[in-house]
Protein backbone atom coordinates (compact mmCIF):
# COMPACT_ATOMS: atom_id res chain seq x y z
CA UNK A 1 0.00 0.00 0.00
CA UNK A 2 1.62 3.32 -1.05
CA UNK A 3 1.87 5.80 2.07
CA UNK A 4 3.43 8.76 1.10
CA UNK A 5 0.18 10.93 1.19
CA UNK A 6 -0.67 12.85 4.31
CA UNK A 7 -4.61 11.89 5.28
CA UNK A 8 -6.79 14.20 7.21
CA UNK A 9 -10.31 11.80 8.14
CA UNK A 10 -12.32 14.76 9.32
CA UNK A 11 -14.94 13.10 11.46
CA UNK A 12 -14.35 10.04 13.47
CA UNK A 13 -17.59 8.94 14.03
CA UNK A 14 -18.00 4.89 13.30
CA UNK A 15 -17.01 5.05 9.81
CA UNK A 16 -14.26 7.40 10.25
CA UNK A 17 -12.59 5.49 12.82
CA UNK A 18 -13.55 2.46 10.62
CA UNK A 19 -11.20 4.30 7.78
CA UNK A 20 -8.63 5.50 10.39
CA UNK A 21 -7.98 1.45 12.48
CA UNK A 22 -8.26 -0.14 8.55
CA UNK A 23 -5.01 1.98 7.10
CA UNK A 24 -3.34 1.34 10.65
CA UNK A 25 -3.71 -2.38 10.61
CA UNK A 26 -2.83 -2.70 6.64
CA UNK A 27 0.53 -0.83 8.05
CA UNK A 28 -0.07 2.68 7.30
CA UNK A 29 2.14 5.23 9.37
CA UNK A 30 0.17 6.60 12.08
CA UNK A 31 2.39 9.93 12.08
CA UNK A 32 0.67 10.28 8.04
CA UNK A 33 -2.73 10.75 8.90
CA UNK A 34 -4.67 12.92 11.09
CA UNK A 35 -8.43 13.43 12.38
CA UNK A 36 -10.61 15.46 13.77
CA UNK A 37 -13.67 15.45 15.88
CA UNK A 38 -15.67 17.91 18.08
CA UNK A 39 -15.66 16.45 21.19
CA UNK A 40 -12.52 17.59 23.03
CA UNK A 41 -12.83 13.72 24.98
CA UNK A 42 -13.17 12.05 21.71
CA UNK A 43 -10.02 13.67 20.54
CA UNK A 44 -8.47 12.50 23.83
CA UNK A 45 -9.72 9.13 22.99
CA UNK A 46 -8.03 8.84 19.41
CA UNK A 47 -4.97 10.33 20.29
CA UNK A 48 -4.22 7.76 22.81
CA UNK A 49 -6.33 4.53 21.30
CA UNK A 50 -4.48 5.01 17.70
CA UNK A 51 -1.71 7.66 18.05
CA UNK A 52 -2.46 9.66 16.03
CA UNK A 53 -2.64 13.53 15.45
CA UNK A 54 -5.57 15.63 16.18
CA UNK A 55 -6.57 19.52 14.65
CA UNK A 56 -9.42 21.23 13.87
CA UNK A 57 -10.93 20.99 10.17
CA UNK A 58 -8.72 23.65 8.91
CA UNK A 59 -5.60 22.47 10.19
CA UNK A 60 -5.62 19.07 9.14
CA UNK A 61 -7.04 20.11 5.08
CA UNK A 62 -4.57 21.99 5.30
CA UNK A 63 -1.84 19.42 6.22
CA UNK A 64 -3.04 17.02 4.16
CA UNK A 65 -3.09 15.34 0.44
CA UNK A 66 -6.09 13.82 0.69
CA UNK A 67 -8.48 14.71 2.89
CA UNK A 68 -11.71 12.53 3.64
CA UNK A 69 -14.80 13.88 4.98
CA UNK A 70 -16.81 11.96 7.36
CA UNK A 71 -19.81 13.85 8.32
CA UNK A 72 -23.58 13.82 7.84
CA UNK A 73 -25.23 14.86 4.81
CA UNK A 74 -26.50 17.61 6.63
CA UNK A 75 -23.14 19.02 8.22
CA UNK A 76 -21.30 18.58 4.73
CA UNK A 77 -22.37 22.19 3.54
CA UNK A 78 -20.62 23.62 6.81
CA UNK A 79 -17.77 21.54 6.43
CA UNK A 80 -16.88 22.25 3.14
CA UNK A 81 -17.74 26.38 4.05
CA UNK A 82 -14.96 25.37 7.32
CA UNK A 83 -12.52 24.16 5.13
CA UNK A 84 -12.72 25.58 1.83
CA UNK A 85 -10.29 27.78 2.58
CA UNK A 86 -7.35 25.22 3.51
CA UNK A 87 -7.91 23.09 0.57
CA UNK A 88 -4.77 23.20 -1.71
CA UNK A 89 -5.11 22.76 -5.48
CA UNK A 90 -3.25 19.48 -5.43
CA UNK A 91 -5.42 18.28 -2.36
CA UNK A 92 -7.61 15.46 -3.36
CA UNK A 93 -11.24 15.74 -1.58
CA UNK A 94 -12.88 12.46 -0.82
CA UNK A 95 -16.49 12.30 0.25
CA UNK A 96 -18.59 9.39 2.76
CA UNK A 97 -21.62 11.44 2.91
CA UNK A 98 -24.71 10.06 1.45
CA UNK A 99 -26.41 11.71 -1.00
CA UNK A 100 -24.26 14.63 -1.68
CA UNK A 101 -22.88 14.74 -4.79
CA UNK A 102 -19.68 15.82 -6.44
CA UNK A 103 -21.07 18.49 -8.61
CA UNK A 104 -22.58 20.30 -5.13
CA UNK A 105 -18.77 19.75 -3.14
CA UNK A 106 -16.81 21.05 -6.52
CA UNK A 107 -19.10 24.13 -5.90
CA UNK A 108 -17.89 25.20 -2.71
CA UNK A 109 -14.43 23.90 -3.05
CA UNK A 110 -11.67 25.77 -5.15
CA UNK A 111 -11.92 25.47 -8.71
CA UNK A 112 -10.50 22.60 -10.32
CA UNK A 113 -10.58 20.33 -6.91
CA UNK A 114 -10.84 17.18 -7.25
CA UNK A 115 -13.38 15.31 -5.54
CA UNK A 116 -14.50 11.62 -5.31
CA UNK A 117 -17.59 10.43 -3.56
CA UNK A 118 -17.57 7.25 -2.00
CA UNK A 119 -20.62 4.88 -0.69
CA UNK A 120 -19.17 2.15 2.21
CA UNK A 121 -21.09 0.61 4.16
CA UNK A 122 -20.46 -1.17 7.79
CA UNK A 123 -19.01 -4.35 7.41
CA UNK A 124 -15.87 -2.07 6.57
CA UNK A 125 -15.62 -2.47 10.31
CA UNK A 126 -14.36 -6.46 10.29
CA UNK A 127 -12.04 -5.31 6.72
CA UNK A 128 -15.17 -7.15 4.45
CA UNK A 129 -16.91 -4.10 2.86
CA UNK A 130 -17.88 -3.14 -0.42
CA UNK A 131 -16.95 0.53 -1.29
CA UNK A 132 -18.57 2.23 -4.64
CA UNK A 133 -15.95 5.43 -5.32
CA UNK A 134 -17.54 7.69 -8.20
CA UNK A 135 -15.21 10.57 -9.83
CA UNK A 136 -16.32 14.54 -10.11
CA UNK A 137 -15.14 15.93 -13.07
CA UNK A 138 -12.08 16.84 -11.92
CA UNK A 139 -10.67 13.89 -10.95
CA UNK A 140 -8.45 12.02 -12.75
CA UNK A 141 -7.34 8.14 -13.29
CA UNK A 142 -4.81 8.32 -10.38
CA UNK A 143 -6.81 9.86 -7.60
CA UNK A 144 -9.47 7.48 -8.25
CA UNK A 145 -6.01 4.67 -7.72
CA UNK A 146 -5.50 6.64 -4.74
CA UNK A 147 -8.97 6.47 -3.20
CA UNK A 148 -8.81 2.31 -3.93
CA UNK A 149 -5.66 2.03 -2.16
CA UNK A 150 -7.31 4.04 0.91
CA UNK A 151 -10.02 2.14 0.79
CA UNK A 152 -9.12 -1.17 -0.01
CA UNK A 153 -7.72 -1.61 3.79
CA UNK A 154 -11.26 -2.05 4.60
CA UNK A 155 -12.17 -4.59 2.14
CA UNK A 156 -13.52 -4.33 -1.92
CA UNK A 157 -13.62 -1.27 -4.10
CA UNK A 158 -15.27 -1.05 -7.43
CA UNK A 159 -15.48 2.40 -9.83
CA UNK A 160 -19.14 3.34 -11.16
CA UNK A 161 -20.26 6.26 -12.72
CA UNK A 162 -21.70 8.61 -10.33
CA UNK A 163 -25.44 8.46 -11.38
CA UNK A 164 -25.41 4.57 -9.84
CA UNK A 165 -24.60 6.07 -6.58
CA UNK A 166 -28.03 6.45 -5.25
CA UNK A 167 -28.59 2.82 -6.51
CA UNK A 168 -25.32 1.40 -4.44
CA UNK A 169 -27.18 3.13 -1.23
CA UNK A 170 -29.87 1.40 -1.57
CA UNK A 171 -28.16 -1.96 -2.11
CA UNK A 172 -24.93 -2.07 -0.07
CA UNK A 173 -24.56 1.21 1.38
CA UNK A 174 -27.95 0.06 3.78
CA UNK A 175 -27.66 -3.71 2.55
CA UNK A 176 -25.97 -4.36 6.05
CA UNK A 177 -29.38 -3.55 7.66
CA UNK A 178 -31.62 -5.78 5.40
CA UNK A 179 -29.11 -8.82 6.33
CA UNK A 180 -29.19 -7.97 10.03
CA UNK A 181 -33.02 -7.72 10.28
CA UNK A 182 -33.32 -11.00 8.31
CA UNK A 183 -31.16 -12.44 11.13
CA UNK A 184 -32.76 -11.17 13.85
CA UNK A 185 -36.13 -12.51 12.55
CA UNK A 186 -34.58 -16.11 11.78
CA UNK A 187 -33.59 -16.00 15.74
CA UNK A 188 -36.83 -15.40 16.37
CA UNK A 189 -38.14 -18.01 14.74
CA UNK A 190 -35.83 -19.92 16.07
CA UNK A 191 -36.65 -19.37 19.53
CA UNK A 192 -40.40 -19.49 19.16
CA UNK A 193 -39.38 -23.32 17.71
CA UNK A 194 -38.09 -23.94 21.26
CA UNK A 195 -34.63 -23.61 20.71
CA UNK A 196 -32.23 -21.53 23.56
CA UNK A 197 -31.25 -18.16 21.75
CA UNK A 198 -27.59 -18.26 21.83
CA UNK A 199 -27.90 -21.67 20.08
CA UNK A 200 -30.37 -20.05 17.27
CA UNK A 201 -27.97 -17.33 17.00
CA UNK A 202 -25.23 -19.61 16.57
CA UNK A 203 -26.97 -21.31 13.71
CA UNK A 204 -28.35 -18.49 11.66
CA UNK A 205 -24.85 -16.86 12.01
CA UNK A 206 -23.37 -19.54 11.10
CA UNK A 207 -25.48 -20.32 8.31
CA UNK A 208 -25.44 -16.74 6.70
CA UNK A 209 -21.83 -16.54 6.74
CA UNK A 210 -21.12 -19.66 5.26
CA UNK A 211 -23.35 -18.75 2.31
CA UNK A 212 -22.29 -15.64 1.71
CA UNK A 213 -18.70 -17.66 1.09
CA UNK A 214 -20.55 -20.13 -0.61
CA UNK A 215 -21.92 -17.93 -2.97
CA UNK A 216 -18.89 -15.78 -3.14
CA UNK A 217 -16.54 -18.75 -3.78
CA UNK A 218 -18.90 -20.94 -6.45
CA UNK A 219 -19.86 -17.90 -8.67
CA UNK A 220 -22.59 -20.09 -8.80
CA UNK A 221 -25.95 -17.67 -9.22
CA UNK A 222 -28.26 -17.85 -5.65
CA UNK A 223 -31.08 -18.82 -7.69
CA UNK A 224 -28.80 -22.30 -8.01
CA UNK A 225 -27.68 -22.40 -5.40
CA UNK A 226 -31.26 -21.72 -3.58
CA UNK A 227 -32.69 -24.65 -6.02
CA UNK A 228 -29.97 -27.06 -4.40
CA UNK A 229 -31.53 -26.76 -1.19
CA UNK A 230 -35.05 -27.52 -2.28
CA UNK A 231 -35.95 -30.89 -2.65
CA UNK A 232 -39.58 -31.39 -4.53
CA UNK A 233 -41.78 -31.50 -1.63
CA UNK A 234 -40.02 -30.88 0.68
CA UNK A 235 -39.60 -28.56 4.00
CA UNK A 236 -36.97 -25.42 2.22
CA UNK A 237 -39.92 -26.09 -0.62
CA UNK A 238 -42.76 -25.51 2.31
CA UNK A 239 -40.79 -22.45 3.57
CA UNK A 240 -40.12 -20.64 -0.20
CA UNK A 241 -43.58 -20.73 -0.49
CA UNK A 242 -44.28 -19.07 2.49
CA UNK A 243 -41.98 -16.13 1.66
CA UNK A 244 -43.40 -15.83 -1.78
CA UNK A 245 -47.33 -15.79 -0.92
CA UNK A 246 -45.92 -12.84 1.76
CA UNK A 247 -44.46 -11.40 -1.21
CA UNK A 248 -40.90 -11.01 0.48
CA UNK A 249 -39.40 -10.65 -3.10
CA UNK A 250 -41.47 -7.71 -3.27
CA UNK A 251 -41.27 -6.00 -0.06
CA UNK A 252 -37.28 -5.80 -0.82
CA UNK A 253 -37.57 -4.32 -3.82
CA UNK A 254 -39.91 -1.51 -2.09
CA UNK A 255 -37.55 -0.94 0.55
CA UNK A 256 -34.70 -0.48 -1.95
CA UNK A 257 -36.57 1.96 -3.53
CA UNK A 258 -37.28 3.48 -0.39
CA UNK A 259 -33.85 4.28 0.25
CA UNK A 260 -33.14 4.91 -3.14
CA UNK A 261 -35.86 7.71 -2.79
CA UNK A 262 -34.34 8.98 0.52
CA UNK A 263 -30.64 9.05 -0.76
CA UNK A 264 -32.22 11.79 -4.13
CA UNK A 265 -34.29 13.35 -1.37
CA UNK A 266 -31.16 14.17 1.20
CA UNK A 267 -29.46 15.48 -2.08
CA UNK A 268 -32.22 17.86 -3.01
CA UNK A 269 -32.17 18.91 0.60
CA UNK A 270 -28.45 19.52 0.26
CA UNK A 271 -28.92 21.49 -2.69
CA UNK A 272 -31.80 23.81 -1.99
CA UNK A 273 -29.69 24.77 1.46
CA UNK A 274 -26.70 25.68 -0.34
CA UNK A 275 -28.54 27.56 -2.80
CA UNK A 276 -30.14 29.51 0.02
CA UNK A 277 -26.54 30.29 1.46
CA UNK A 278 -25.20 31.41 -1.75
CA UNK A 279 -28.84 34.02 -2.21
CA UNK A 280 -28.32 35.27 1.34
CA UNK A 281 -24.35 36.11 0.99
CA UNK A 282 -24.73 37.86 -2.11
CA UNK A 283 -28.21 39.33 -0.72
CA UNK A 284 -25.14 40.52 2.21
CA UNK A 285 -22.97 42.15 -0.05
Amino acid sequence: MTQHWQLAILGAGVMGETVLSGLLRAGWDAGKITVTDRRPERQLELQQKYGVVVLDNAEAAAAADTVILVVKPQDMNDLLTEIAGAIRPETLVVSLAAGVDTAAMESQLPSGTPVVRVMPNTPAQVDEGMAAISPGSHAQAEHLDRVSDILSATGRVITLPERYQDAVTAISGTGPAYLFFVVEAMIEAGVHLGLPRDTSTELVVQTMLGSAKLLRETGEHPTVLRERVTSPGGTTAAAVRQLEEHRVRAAFMVAMEAARDRSRALAEAARLDRERRQAASEADR
